[in-house]
């Protein structure tokens, strides 16, 4: 191919990879109230266990929209990229070698998986833990105040009366010692006089009064959600980075062996910067960074790069491994030429060579 074919069908291929994201991020958008529900749903539990309004802020007209407007095409991106890598995959397949095939049909799948246990393992568990972690911190700055002035007044109406009146408001002309519950709200009013002997109504406190008003902005949850999510998408991908640092030749499994010390301090260090400042989110975060270090270490045992490149890995029962029929044998006049075979595809070091007769041809030329 020339290349402008090559340009051509990369223009191709990338009009192909957009098919897909733009009408998902349209409908992910009509469903964008039920997205951000689910990423609230954690928060909200975590707030009601420490008996906290989850009620989440919007401090500008356009924050809502531009919240679910930013998590459709993120949701878009991610559901979609099983499609872009295809369309990616089309257009680099035909310029690689049948081993360099099966390296990328051997991690995109392996990295796919990695990054779903990831994403589940930080929704269902991790999340939840720090989120409890966090507002917890918060929560335990309340304190009890006892009631003084007019709450020891609302204090004594509260033991003395049992029934009250739920409302949607407020009524106008109120009478001493009336109480009302008004709804959606919830919030407890008992009428009392005050200095001019005028009956107003006054709110009924909490019994608890925390020093610290945690409320949480909308788009800063979210965003603050979505990049724990990166974060352990991408330190779920250090079994690949074992495996390629062994495939290049740069370590051999012994050396990983060997350091699996400095694997904990390593694995200690990111969870560390990929988590919140808190003991219990990093130790929670460390468990299973230092044990993707072990899964590398037992990837790197079962699927070098040699059994990789040779098809030997993953195989269907029965057919055994997908490598290609050795060279036929040379025949003599070829071996009194000294010439060889063609090869379809380069030697490396991933591939095993049968070049055993070459020796004896060098040395029949020379004679």
């Amino acid at each position: 191919m020339s290349f402008g074919d090559h340009l051509e069908e990369l223009r191709r291929r990338l009009f192909m990879a957009l098919i897909v994201p733009i009408p998902l991020k349209i409908v992910l958008f009509a469903v964008s109230d039920w997205l951000i529900n689910i990423l609230r749903l954690p928060l909200t539990k975590a707030m009601l266990a420490n008996d906290l309004d989850p009620t989440l802020q919007a401090l500008g007209p356009a924050e809502v929209l531009l919240t679910q407007m930013k998590l459709s095409i993120i949701a878009a991106l991610i559901l979609s990229a099983p499609w872009i890598l295809w369309q990616a995959w089309l257009f680099i397949a035909p310029g690689l070698y049948t081993f360099e095939r099966r390296f990328v049909r051997f991690l995109i799948p392996l990295s796919a998986v990695l990054t779903l246990a990831g994403a589940v393992l930080m929704y269902y568990a991790m999340l939840p833990l720090i989120l409890y972690v966090l507002v917890g911190f918060g929560a335990r700055l309340s304190q009890n105040i006892e009631p003084t002035g007019v709450d020891a007044a609302i204090a004594a109406w509260v033991e003395e009366n049992h029934d009250v009146a739920v409302r949607p408001t407020l009524p106008t002309a109120p009478a001493d010692g009336d109480g009302c519950l008004v709804w959606p709200d919830m919030t407890m009013f008992v009428a009392l006089p005050d200095a001019d002997g005028a009956i107003e109504w006054v709110p009924v406190p909490r019994a608890h009064r925390a020093s610290v008003l945690q409320e949480y902005r909308l788009n800063d949850y979210i965003s603050f959600t979505l990049m724990l999510f990166l974060g352990i998408v991408i330190a779920f991908q250090l079994p690949l980075v074992i495996l390629l640092l062994h495939w290049i030749g740069l370590a051999e499994r012994a050396w990983f062996i060997k350091h699996r010390k400095h694997a904990v301090l390593v694995c200690a260090i990111v969870s560390a910067v990929i988590t919140p400042a808190d003991v219990i989110s990093m130790i929670a975060m460390l468990i299973p960074l230092y044990g993707l270090y072990e899964f590398g270490i037992l990837l790197v045992r079962f699927a070098p790069a040699r059994r990789v490149a040779a098809g030997e890995v993953l195989a269907r029962p029965g057919r055994g491994s997908d490598k290609p029929p050795a060279q036929p044998s040379k025949s003599p006049s070829a071996t009194q030429s000294g010439t060889t075979a063609p090869r379809s595809q380069p030697l490396d070091q991933w591939q095993v060579e049968e070049d055993d007769g070459d020796d004896d041809d060098r040395e029949g030329n020379n004679a």
